[in-house]
């Protein structure tokens, strides 16, 4: 008789993933602009519509996309996971709200899924942002361990790190509601630069999502069974 095998060592574990934007937000704008707490003593707007890529394809198309196959990729290995919007038609929620799921969750990890929009001459690469210096435990080594195993995985996977923002691929933000108010290890992570058509190419592809969504969740398993 076969004995039965052992789950995962993720099992059980509960992931927060925070697709960037949301489709209905530019038909919304008074509800995005309403200024929310933003964490550090600032306040932000609710959300923003997000870049897309100069053929028109936008970035909360792209977010919940990825988004919706870690999603598949982790609860196909017992990872409780929640999503901090439902559909791509929607409005918000805000970024304060999206914290406040994480933290409502008890999420092992929170990861914010976005992509760029700069318009410098060849920007491109991914980077990896989180909450410093800490407003709390959860912001200080927790989140920069997960910040370092994001962006060594997805290196791994075969992405280049960005060569106009942050360093080696990590960047240490004060200004990001969604981490500032996070009490969960959290990080968000711009996939590449939307305006750069070789980065362009590969997010419009299902393929080339694939390859992000792939990477993101082996990150977040390795991160979890660390």
């Amino acid at each position: 008789m076969t004995p039965p095998s052992a789950p995962p060592i993720t099992s059980g574990k509960v992931v927060v993933l925070d697709p960037g934007h949301n489709g209905g937000n530019a038909s919304h704008p008074a509800e995005i602009n309403r200024k929310v707490p933003a964490g550090r003593g600032q306040t932000k707007p609710c959300n923003t519509t997000g870049t897309a890529t100069n053929a028109g394809y936008p970035e909360h198309e792209f977010t919940w996309d990825v988004a919706q196959r870690v999603g598949k990729a982790l609860a196909g290995k017992g990872i409780r996971v929640v999503y901090t919007r439902q559909n791509d038609s929607g409005v918000g929620p805000c970024v304060d709200r999206r914290a406040a799921i994480g933290n409502e969750a008890d999420a092992d990890a929170v990861v914010s899924i976005h992509a760029d929009g700069s318009t410098a001459a060849g920007a491109n690469g991914f980077h990896v942002a989180y909450s410093s210096p800490p407003l709390n435990a959860a912001q200080g080594e927790p989140s920069t361990r997960l910040a370092q195993v994001v962006r060594d995985t997805l290196r791994t996977g075969g992405f280049s790190t960005s060569n106009y923002i942050g360093g080696n691929g990590l960047s240490a933000r004060s200004d990001l509601g969604g981490l500032n108010l996070s009490t969960r290890p959290a990080v968000l992570v711009e996939c590449g630069n939307m305006r750069n058509a070789a980065e362009a190419a590969r997010m419009t592809s299902a393929e080339g999502r694939q390859q992000y969504a792939s990477a993101i969740a082996a990150a977040i398993e390795a991160y979890l069974a660390s």
